[in-house]
C-alpha cells in the first residue's frame, strides 16, 4: 500500500479489538519513530501497553479505552512543537495504516497516568491510539477544495491540486478543518493556521498530507 492509498483509506477509529500488535510491526513502527525523532527533534514513544493513558472517565467520553497501545507525542517545548508533532505523527499514522493498523489522534488523555517518559522541558500535548480497530472508521463530512484553497482551485497547477485534495483527508480536531492553503509565486505553498482547538497540530498533519499528494 502506498502512502497516498493509506491516506485515502485511513479514518479515525475509537473502538479496538483486544489484540496486541505483532512484534515485527512494533519493530517497524519503532524504527520509523526513531527516524522521526532524530529528524524532528521529538521524543515520540510507542507504548505497547497504553496503561492509564485513557482513564475511566475519559474512556467513557472519548471511547478510546479499548485501545491496546498509544504513541505518546512528546518533545522539547518551543513554538514549533505542535506543528512538528502533527507532521511527523501523521507520517507514522499513515505507515500504521499501510501495515494494517488503525489509529486515532486524541487530545484528551491522562498525562499523569501515561507510562511515557519525559525529560525536563518536554511537553506532551497529544497521543495517538493505535491497534486493530473493530472497524475501519467512517468517512466524515469535508469542506470543498474551494473552501480551503485561497482564491479557489481554478487555474492552479496539477501538483498543487493533488496536494490540496490530499490535505482534505487530514484528520483535524473536531473535524474543524480550520486551515487555508495558499499558493505563492507559482511554486511556494503556505498552510495557514486559522486558529481553534489543536490547530497547530492540525497544521502539521495537513502539511504532511499535502506533501504526500503533491508528489504523486
Amino acid at each position: 500500500m502506498t502512502e497516498l492509498e493509506a491516506l485515502r483509506q485511513r479514518h479515525s477509529v475509537r473502538a479496538y479489538q483486544d489484540k496486541k500488535i505483532e512484534a515485527d510491526k512494533v519493530s517497524q513502527i519503532n524504527a520509523l519513530i526513531e527516524e522521526c525523532n532524530k529528524e524532528g527533534n521529538l521524543n515520540l514513544q510507542l507504548l505497547e501497553d497504553a496503561g492509564g493513558t485513557f482513564g475511566r472517565v475519559m474512556s467513557k467520553v472519548m471511547g478510546l479505552g479499548s485501545a491496546p497501545s498509544v504513541i505518546a507525542c512528546i518533545g522539547p517545548d518551543d513554538s514549533t512543537l505542535d506543528e512538528r508533532i502533527g507532521y511527523y505523527g501523521q507520517k507514522i499514522v499513515l505507515f500504521a495504516q499501510s501495515i494494517g493498523l488503525n489509529t486515532c489522534w486524541a487530545g484528551t488523555f491522562s498525562e499523569k497516568k501515561s507510562p511515557a517518559k519525559r525529560s525536563a522541558g518536554d511537553r506532551f500535548p497529544i497521543v495517538i491510539a493505535i491497534g486493530y480497530g473493530v472497524n475501519g472508521g467512517r468517512v466524515r463530512k469535508s469542506k470543498s477544495l474551494d473552501q480551503v484553497v485561497a482564491g479557489g482551485i481554478e487555474g492552479k497547477p496539477e501538483w498543487f491540486v493533488k496536494g490540496a485534495e490530499a490535505a482534505l483527508f487530514a484528520p483535524t480536531a473536531i473535524n474543524q478543518q480550520r486551515f487555508e492553503i495558499v499558493l505563492k509565486d507559482g511554486d511556494t505553498v503556505e498552510i495557514v493556521d486559522k486558529g481553534g482547538v489543536l490547530s497547530k497540530i492540525d497544521k502539521g498533519i495537513v502539511k504532511y498530507n499535502f506533501e504526500v499528494g503533491s508528489r504523486q
